[in-house]
């Protein structure tokens, strides 16, 4: 299993200066297993996996996390789309009492295109998704979490290695908890790697409570608690430097160093071999 990391901020693209080394791009990780490519969430990320894609026969699977436009605004500038004799599988999110594809974003409004234009082989997935991806090899759970307007986070298993992935969740909600931390904790324990939603200091607090995202010393906790042995601190801020990034690891690594846990922010470009 091969993690790699496209894009990993939060809200917002934030091409700047002061973002280049972790990068400004919003959250598209892929996990390849075999000759078979899952891409969980499709921000703008997604554009730099595509073009990393080309050439490639790879078969493609997207799973979204939830539909904030941080995780699906870069769908259309996704390369796969437009090759002739690419397979493309694209996973239904349910939402409220009804199925949502990211063809929907090809309606002429969102985006000047309709999907009859695109020129890979696609298919809507609207059946259950974790028995269909089970069946092209992929060995998946999906957990609720705690985010305004819903969530999922899923965790990865390939030949005993585990990646837990939950790039937009709330610890300690003020109110309407949708998981409770036991069940977090239980769907984590013992993860190889852990990619976790850190966006918040406290200095944030408490005007963003409730907005859906954890504090990254409530997820050095979390992570301890849940007796994981990598942690990658995920959807960075679109305020937050390189430099302030660099000090928020730094912290981190203090707090769960003595537990045995290697710590990341991640970075765009970062792969993960498990």
């Amino acid at each position: 299993m091969i993690i790699t990391f496209w894009g990993v901020r939060g809200s917002l693209p934030v091409p700047d200066a002061h973002t280049l080394r972790y990068g400004g791009n919003t959250t598209c990780v892929s996990v390849e297993v075999g000759e078979k490519v899952l891409v969980l969430d499709v921000g703008t990320g997604v554009r730099l996996l595509g073009e990393a894609l080309k050439d490639t026969q790879e078969e493609v699977f997207v799973l979204l996390s939830h539909l904030h436009a941080d995780h699906i605004g870069g769908f259309p500038f996704f390369a796969p789309l437009w090759e002739s004799g690419r397979n493309v599988h694209l996973i239904d999110y349910p939402r409220e009492e009804r199925l949502w594809t990211l063809l929907e974003l090809f309606n002429g409004i969102f985006f000047p295109m309709v999907p009859e234009m695109l020129k890979c082989n696609v298919k809507r997935v609207s059946e259950p998704p974790m028995p269909y991806l089970a069946a092209h090899g992929f060995d998946i759970q999906q957990l609720p979490v705690n985010h305004p307007g819903g969530a999922f986070g899923y965790r990865i298993e390939d030949h005993g290695k585990s990646f837990v992935f939950i790039p937009d969740n709330e610890l300690n909600p003020p109110e309407d908890v949708t998981t409770t931390r036991e069940a977090l904790v239980a769907f984590c324990r013992e993860a190889d790697v852990l990619c976790h939603d850190a966006q918040y200091l406290s200095e944030d607090m408490p005007m963003k409570r409730g907005w859906g995202h954890s504090l990254v010393r409530d997820v050095c906790d979390f992570a301890i608690e849940a007796a994981v042995r990598h942690l990658v601190l995920f959807h960075h801020d679109p305020d937050r430097t390189d430099e302030e990034i660099d000090r928020i690891l730094e912290e981190a690594k203090a707090l769960v160093a003595p537990h045995g846990i290697t710590c990341t922010a991640a970075y765009e470009g970062m792969h993960l071999t498990l």
